[in-house]
Parts: structure tokens; C-alpha cells; sequence
């Protein structure tokens, strides 16, 4: 059957093969009442041992073949394997209320996917992610269910499935499979981003791919747009393999651009930045030519452990992104966590709303320990490289000053101390509460910078959850609203002499590149891949050019004006 779905492009190319339908095993369980709990736990803890045994050989294959960055994943899973909350709570069952081990593990694993598939955080939605895909596999061990391997494939094939786990796609051999398409997923869930590093067109939340693909249909994912055709006609083929042929051959050129800088057809220059979450992440920044670390999201060092990082470990973390960049500015953001993004060491309260409640600056000028000790490990890694540091959430003046007033309070006791410190590092904020990007005139006479975070600012401002589907037509980058408030952020900055940034998902989107551009935006922070396209786009615009046009569209009607004009002028322009 010929058929054409949409979709979520997650890794861009274009793959023509045939499909090979990836099924999940049979894994439900029921439920036993056992005689001997003592027993039952000792099973229990074996298939643990097993299931830990086996995610350290994909460890170490992941680290041969894709890089220890790629392994992360994999140490991650063995914690979650060693997470007392998890192993202690389904022994708890085992033993009060004699629960078979299968079924216990099932329950208190859904109840953890389910707790963090309802957090409004990416983050969380990956750690579900996690959750799911351990526990599919100490429930195959205690089931005696084979679960099949994907490294066995070993002809061309695009995959099919309703979602691959970060297991599936760490065994993905690139030399055979040629693409891979789902049912459900985002542009940011693990298989997403395995994807890109493995450099493999895929489409994920296509909804409906498992239902209408059948074994060894011919399929095309075209991971640029979105597509996804299922025995194409010959007209098709030639056109999508057109396509493959043109992209590669943009590939090459934009390879070109490593270590060009990144000036606009008009001689402006702007700073291209990546955001990154652990200093494994600065080889991608390099590989793909990034002129600085635009957001290092120091929380995942808190994440995924007992206990909180010692000054120690914060510094050598710090230190080691600063000097692997050799002099290119890193901005680090200090502690964005709370609310949604839990740590279950600091027992904060549950709240009603935690996007709107104690996160970020509010929980840090609180937890002032926690604080400082952070802002001691980063004044230390200063004299290390060009490190400037980047308060979150902020929402008043005297939040911002609070924050800067301990900053300055840490960085005399460690010269007191005799511990060398930069002394020039440049102080800046988030931008991501409408009110602060209203007042960021009175907010840029306090700081050396800004850097606009328009994943919050547009939720914030649209009064609806990103990830809640019923209003995510609400997200609109482009509306007229959010891009006078980046203006208003971008002029603020200027007239103090100050510059501003970007490092939401917005910073990458070729739609809104030129409009930000127009706007004058100074560096745009963006997931590494992005990068090098970006940078073409870049060198084919002209920002003088771009500047009434970028005013105009602050009068448009809908975003959806803003989008369509925006294209017309990009089409103009190749």
C-alpha cells in the first residue's frame, strides 16, 4: 500500500530502504503471591546483576564506537539499576505484600515513568525514558523473554518501531541501518539525539508508522522535512534520492565552515555558540565549529546521584570545559533546578505549579550552601580560561542583586585564601519572564550580558505548556508578541553597551534566524549539530537588510504571517 505520513524530523538526511518492523517482546506480568520473600528477593537481585552486566558491555561497546559521550546514557542506566528509591521500593512489595518479583518491578517502574512523563521538563521526560527501557530489560531477564538485539541486522533497512530505547539505537549499525522512523517521540528524546550523532535520517512521533508499515516495504524517511512514504512510486524514488544526493552534497560544504567565522554577507559578525550539559559535550562544540559554549546546564552534574557535588567536583567539571575551549568564551549557568526538576536528596516541597514555583535563583539565594559552594567552584575554574557565569530566573532587581552581592562576597574570601581568580568575568542573566524582558532596560545597567531563553519565555508568555498537546499550538516562536520582547531584550542591551543572546531552541531555527538577525541579536546558542547550517544561512544574509524587515514583522497579525513572509524571503534569497 502506497501512504504517506508526517512527522517530527529528528535527524536530517534522507534513507530509501526497506523496512525491518523492530517488535517490543511480550512482557506482561501477573501477579503471584510467593511463599518465601527472602527467595523471591534473591532472584530478584540476580536479575539486577545480570541486567547491570549486560548494560556495562553496551557501555563499553557504545565508548569504542560512538565516544564516552554516547556511553553516558548507559552509566546513567546502571544507576537508575542502583537507585535504592527503585530497588528498595519494589523489595518493599516483594516483601509486605508478597509480590512476585516481575510484578513488583513493573509497578513501581510505571509508577516512576508515570510520575516523570508528567514533569514539563525534557530532562525528566528522558529519565522516563531510562526508567522504561532498565526496566524492560530486568523484566525480560525475570521472564525468560529473549529480547532481540538490533546490532544482529546485517542488511540495508530503515527500522520501524513505536520507539527505540537508548539500548536499541546504541546497538544501530550505521553501514546497514540506513534510517529509522516511530510512532512516538521528540526532537529532544534519547533516540533523537543518538540518532544525530550516528548521523542517521530519522522521523519520530509519526504516530501511525507501526500501524501501516508492513516487513520489507520499501520505505523513504526523509529527516529533513518530517516525511515519511511507504512504497513510493517511481517518480517519488527518483525525487527523494535527488534529495539524499543534495543533501550530501550540503554536508560537504557546510563541512567547509569549521573554522570559518561566522559574518553575515554584510560583514557583521555574530558569535556561534552550543548549549551543553557536560563537558563531554565540548568535542561535539569543536567538531562542528562552535566559537564558544553559549549555556553549560550545570544541573546535570547534581542529577543522578545521593548526594550533592562537592565544590571539588564542580570545579575540575568547570575547569575542564574552559580549558578544552582554549579561550573561547563559556557561559555557565548556575543551579537551574527545583520544582519540575527534582532532586530527591533535597526533599523539596511538591508544588501545584513547580514551572511558576521555588526553581533556579529562587531555590539558590534560599539554599545560599548549595549556592555558594557552586560559585566558589566557578570563580576557581575562572583563571582557567574565559568562563563567565549566568543566573537563571530571574524575575527582580533584587534577586539579581542578591545574587551578584555573593558572588562578590565568595570571589574576596578566595583571594583572602590566596586562590587566584579572573578578574574580569563577565556577569549576565536569563531572560525568560516576560516582566524582565519588559523591564530589561532597568535589568542591562546591573549586567554584562544577556542571554534570552525562549523555551520558557514563550510558554510564559503564551500562558500554555509546551508540553501539554491540547495547547501546543500555542508555542509560537514567531509570534509578533515574543519577538518584541526579544527586541526590547536585544535594544535594552545596546544602549548600555552591553550584548545580548540566545540560547533556547530558537537560536537554531532557520525560520528565525533572519529575523533575529534583523533584530541584532550578538550570539546564538544552539544544540552543536546546528551549528554549521546556521552558519551557512548566516553567511548568506545581510543584516542591514534584514532590519526593517524584522521591524516589520513585529506588526504582523499572527505568527503564522510572520512564518509564511519569512520563507518568501529566504526562497528569495537562494
Amino acid at each position: 500500500m502506497h501512504l504517506k505520513l508526517t512527522g517530527i524530523a529528528a535527524s536530517p538526511g534522507v534513507a530509501i530502504a526497506k523496512a525491518f518492523i523492530h517488535q517490543e517482546p511480550d512482557l506482561s506480568v501477573e501477579l503471584r503471591k510467593v511463599e518465601n520473600a527472602d527467595e523471591e528477593v534473591k532472584r530478584f537481585d540476580a536479575a539486577l546483576k545480570q541486567a547491570i552486566s549486560e548494560l556495562s558491555e553496551i557501555k563499553d561497546k557504545t565508548e569504542k564506537d560512538l565516544g564516552a559521550d554516547k556511553a553516558e546514557i548507559f552509566a546513567a542506566h546502571i544507576l537508575v539499576l542502583s537507585d535504592p528509591e527503585l530497588v528498595d521500593a519494589v523489595k518493599d512489595k516483594i516483601n509486605t505484600e508478597q509480590q512476585n518479583a516481575e510484578y513488583a518491578m513493573n509497578e513501581v517502574s510505571s509508577m516512576f515513568v508515570t510520575m516523570f512523563e508528567g514533569m514539563d521538563n525534557e530532562y525528566m521526560k528522558e529519565r522516563a525514558a531510562d526508567i522504561r527501557d532498565v526496566s524492560k530489560r530486568v523484566l525480560g531477564i525475570l521472564l525468560n523473554v529473549q529480547v532481540k538485539s538490533l546490532a544482529t541486522i546485517s542488511e540495508e533497512t530503515i527500522i520501524i518501531a513505536e520507539d527505540l530505547t537508548p539500548s536499541d539505537t546504541a546497538q544501530l549499525n550505521p553501514e546497514f541501518v540506513k534510517g529509522f522512523a516511530t510512532d512516538i517521540g521528540g526532537r529532544t528524546s534519547h533516540s533523537a539525539i543518538m540518532s544525530r550523532s550516528l548521523e542517521i535520517p530519522a522521523v519520530v512521533g509519526s504516530k501511525l508508522i507501526t500501524k501501516k508499515a508492513q516487513q520489507g516495504d520499501v520505505v523513504i524517511v526523509d529527516g529533513i522535512d518530517g516525511n515519511i512514504v511507504i512504497n513510493p512510486t517511481d517518480e517519488e524514488l527518483r525525487e527523494y534520492e535527488k534529495k539524499r544526493e543534495d543533501f550530501l552534497k550540503q554536508k560537504e560544504q557546510w563541512a567547509k565552515l569549521v573554522n570559518e567565522q561566522t559574518t553575515t554577507k554584510d560583514g557583521k559578525h555574530v558569535e556561534l555558540a552550543a548549549n551543553i550539559g557536560t563537558p563531554k559535550d565540548v568535542e561535539g562544540v569543536i567538531r562542528n565549529g562552535g566559537e564558544g559554549v553559549g549555556l553549560y546546564r550545570t544541573e546535570f552534574l547534581y542529577m543522578d546521584r545521593t548526594e550533592l557535588p562537592t565544590e571539588e567536583e564542580q570545579f575540575e567539571a568547570y575547569k575542564e570545559v574552559v580549558e578544552k575551549m582554549e579561550g573561547k568564551p563559556v557561559v555557565i549557568r548556575t543551579l537551574d533546578i527545583g520544582g519540575d526538576k527534582e532532586l530527591s536528596y533535597l526533599n523539596l516541597p511538591k508544588e501545584m505549579n513547580p514551572f511558576l514555583g521555588f526553581r533556579a535563583i529562587r531555590l539558590c539565594l534560599e539554599e545560599k550552601d548549595i549556592f555558594r559552594t557552586q560559585l566558589r567552584a566557578l570563580l576557581r575554574a575562572s583563571s582557567f580560561g574565559n568562563l563567565k557565569i549566568m543566573f537563571p530566573m530571574i524575575a527582580t532587581l533584587e534577586e539579581l542583586r542578591a545574587a551578584k552581592a555573593m558572588l562578590a562576597e565568595e570571589r574576596d574570601k578566595l583571594l583572602a585564601e590566596q586562590v587566584q581568580v579572573s578578574d574580569d568575568i563577565e556577569v549576565g542573566m536569563m531572560v525568560e519572564i516576560p516582566s524582565t524582558a519588559v523591564a530589561a532596560d532597568l535589568f542591562a545597567k546591573e549586567v554584562d550580558f544577556f542571554s534570552i531563553g525562549t523555551n520558557d519565555l514563550i510558554q510564559y508568555t503564551m500562558a500554555a505548556d509546551r508540553m501539554n498537546e491540547r495547547v501546543s499550538y500555542l508555542y509560537q516562536p514567531y509570534h509578533p508578541a515574543i519577538l518584541r520582547l526579544v527586541k526590547m531584550v536585544i535594544d535594552a542591551a545596546h544602549k548600555q553597551g552591553k550584548w545580548a543572546g540566545m540560547c533556547g531552541e530558537m537560536a537554531g531555527d532557520e525560520v528565525a534566524i533572519p529575523l533575529l538577525l534583523g533584530l541584532g541579536l550578538d550570539e546564538f546558542s544552539m544544540s552543536a549539530t546546528s551549528i554549521l547550517p546556521a552558519r551557512s544561512q548566516l553567511l548568506s544574509l545581510s543584516q542591514e537588510e534584514l532590519q526593517s524587515f524584522a521591524n516589520d514583522m513585529l506588526y504582523m497579525d499572527t505568527a503564522e504571517e510572520v512564518e509564511r513572509k519569512v520563507k518568501e524571503l529566504l526562497h528569495s534569497v537562494e
